[in-house]
This record gives C-alpha cells, sequence and structure tokens, in this order.
C-alpha cells in the first residue's frame, strides 16, 4: 500500500534548555540514536536541534505507518533512526520565501535518515532552516513522485493553522488535477482522505503544522488514473 507522512518542526517555538534536559530527550532517543548524535558530523548541528530533527522523522514515520497499520500506537523510542546522512557543507540558512514546494529532493540540500520499526524499513528526506524542520517519510528510497510543501502563516491558533494547511494542499491538487472540487475528510483513525467531489481518491496525504508553519506531503505517479 503506498502511503506518505511528513512533520514540521517550528525551531521558535520549542524549549531549547528543556529539549536538552535527559528528563525530557530520553522520552524520544533511543540508546542507539543518543549515540548517533556523537559522530563527528552530526555532532555539527546543535543538540536540541537533532532531538527535534529525530522527533520530526519519528512523527513522520508514524503518520506513514498509520495509514497501513490504523490501531498502531505512537511510541517515539521503539521507532529508530539507524543511519542519519548530513549533506556536505550543510549551514543552516533561513527560511526567506513566504513558501517553497517541490517534486523530490533533487538539487536540494537534505538530511537522509534510514529508520525502522520492528521489521518495517523507511526512508527520509529533511530540510533544516534556521527557523523550522521539515521531514518526509517514504516506503523506499526513491522520492521522485512525492509531492511536498511548507508555508508560513501569520496565526498560529489551531483553526488557523488547520484551515492554512488545507487550502494549501486543496490549491496544490486542484492545480495538479485539473480540476476545482478537491476536498479532504477524515478516515476512522483520523488521516485525512482526498475527495474529488464525494468521490475518495487514491492519493495518500499527510498534513502537518506547528505554531506559524504548515506543510503537506502526498504521494502521486500518474494523474491520468484519477
Amino acid at each position: 500500500m503506498t502511503s506518505t507522512g511528513n512533520d514540521i518542526v517550528s525551531l521558535n517555538a520549542v524549549n531549547i534548555a528543556r529539549t536538552t534536559q535527559p528528563r525530557f530527550f530520553s522520552k524520544i532517543l533511543s540508546d542507539t540514536e543518543k549515540a548517533l548524535y556523537n559522530t563527528p558530523r552530526l555532532s555539527a548541528i546543535p543538540f536540541e536541534n537533532f532531538v527535534w530533527l529525530l522527533w520530526s522523522l519519528k512523527e513522520s514515520a508514524y503518520k506513514y505507518l498509520q495509514r497501513i497499520t490504523p490501531d498502531l500506537v505512537f511510541s517515539p523510542t521503539k521507532i529508530i533512526v539507524t543511519q542519519l546522512e548530513v549533506p556536505c557543507g550543510y549551514t543552516a540558512k533561513s527560511f526567506e520565501l513566504p513558501e517553497e514546494e517541490g517534486t523530490g529532493f533533487e538539487n536540494t540540500v537534505i538530511f537522509k535518515a534510514v529508520i525502522t520499526f520492528g521489521n518495517d524499513i523507511l526512508y527520509s528526506r529533511s530540510l533544516l532552516y534556521k527557523e523550522l524542520i521539515f521531514s518526509v517519510v517514504n516506503g523506499n528510497d526513491n522520492f521522485e513522485n512525492t509531492f511536498w510543501g511548507i508555508k508560513a502563516i501569520d496565526n498560529s491558533n489551531h483553526d488557523d493553522q488547520s484551515i492554512a494547511v488545507r487550502e494549501f494542499l486543496v490549491n496544490k491538487l486542484n492545480n495538479l488535477l485539473k480540476v476545482d472540487n478537491i476536498t479532504f475528510s477524515k478516515s476512522s483513525t483520523g488521516f485525512p482522505i482526498v475527495l474529488k467531489g464525494t468521490e475518495p481518491i487514491a492519493i495518500p496525504v499527510s498534513l502537518a503544522h506547528h505554531d506559524c508553519f504548515v506543510a503537506y506531503s502526498f504521494q502521486l505517479e500518474d494523474t491520468e488514473t484519477l
């Protein structure tokens, strides 16, 4: 089954002092991942960013797997990042545009990871800016059919976040599919379902928001079949 999962973290909204306390990060990081941070290239990024990067990977992996296994319970320390590749010459830059969208991650400065949960192996791509961390998870290491978007919004209350991320994705899908009647519903376990008119269509989507940022991801191989 095709799926997708993404997450976004606003670094302006996290509590750095709390994040770096063992009582907090031990609820997120496994012993393997704590050791992973001590590798030379990873230690070049602040530890609090490492913690929230792994949180975004685990949350994205959970969203990916929950579509396939609806009764899955989120347990961060059981979703394990086994490999994490830092891009050569990485320097954090500012997120300067109102929004950014892409298909795949070619010619993009990205962090790559391999994530395991039981017998499942997942792959990820992450963008790290000074203001945010954005991650997308896929079932294989080919992201050429993965569509994604990040957008800054003015208001951070939950209702505004929810409206903004849905409008962001609806506009993308309407333009891509050459229609004007895309809406969303929810499955009984909470993941989003895309509707064209009143009919569900087979596009797995994932929505995320935190503070003044919203994001989406979806998988789409062939618009002609929809």
